[in-house]
């Protein structure tokens, strides 16, 4: 599995454009991927998705950045040695959705599944499994990133939100749920809560 996360300029593929993409094999979680860009030409950039990523509009729009299609290459090429190419993350159908819409753009071969481990999915079956209840908002389950790293027994991923740390807190979740154990060091002075 290849944990994945991207920030972007608002929220539809077809209009706002990658910033950038953090990604961690999960097999060898010392393998990262971690690059930034600037929006494609003419791409709408949202203030609420700047909130999330804490960069301004000058940042996603550097021409000193690579463009979109530069880092999808280079995630490409970083992918290919890869056993498992299948794609994991808190929202990684968001995160798949924005890959392809760049590759696509700028004519770039890549071929991810659309199917994806997702961790809201995994976290509510763990919990249904240890009989506990998913935690309800508006008749909806409100398994949002932070309370998972709350019920994986890990801080909040720290905010702004940073496409790296947002892969790296997700695999470290994955980890927690699938093995019961810490996948980095730094995350073992956490416990995890069903061992105690």
């Amino acid at each position: 599995m290849i944990v994945v996360d991207v920030e972007t300029s608002g929220t539809d593929p077809r209009y706002h454009s990658l910033v950038s993409i953090g990604a961690i094999d999960f097999d060898n979680p010392s393998d990262v991927f971690f690059k930034e860009c600037r929006v494609f030409d003419g791409a709408k950039i949202e203030d609420s998705a700047l909130a999330i990523n804490g960069m301004t509009r000058e940042q996603v729009a550097n021409p000193a950045k690579p463009t979109d299609g530069e880092i999808v290459a280079d995630f490409i090429l970083w992918m290919k040695n890869k056993k498992d190419h299948t794609v994991g993350g808190q929202n990684p159908s968001f995160d798949v959705s924005f890959i392809l819409a760049g590759a696509e753009r700028n004519g770039l071969n890549i071929s991810l599944a659309h199917r994806v481990i997702d961790l809201h999915s995994i976290t509510y079956f763990h919990m249904s499994k240890r009989g506990i209840v998913p935690p309800l908002k508006n008749n909806r389950t409100d398994l949002n990133s932070d309370v998972i790293m709350k019920y994986v027994g890990i801080e909040p991923e720290p905010k702004p939100h940073i496409a790296i740390n947002g892969a790296k807190w997700e695999a470290e979740a994955f980890s927690r749920l699938f093995n019961d154990k810490a996948l980095f060091p730094e995350f073992n002075q956490y416990s995890i809560p069903w061992k105690n």
